[in-house]
């Protein structure tokens, strides 16, 4: 089993958190959570970098990298 160790970064600046939620909703790996109004990542381990996430985040605020 090969292991990928990712970097998932949210820019808070320009995220609008639960008013969105898209990354949420379509991540397959389920690697974003919604902390209270806040999208926060975890099982970061878990990510298969697929960048489904970067591809339907509409502010262009996530990266996903190795």
């Amino acid at each position: 089993m090969v292991y990928i160790m990712s970097n998932v970064t949210i820019d808070a600046n320009k995220c609008e958190n639960a008013d969105c939620g898209e990354c949420v909703d379509m991540c397959p790996m389920e690697i974003f959570i919604l902390d209270g109004d806040k999208i926060l990542t975890e099982h970061e381990d878990e990510c298969t970098l697929c960048e489904v996430c970067v591809d339907t985040c509409p502010n262009e605020c996530i990266t996903v990298s190795e």
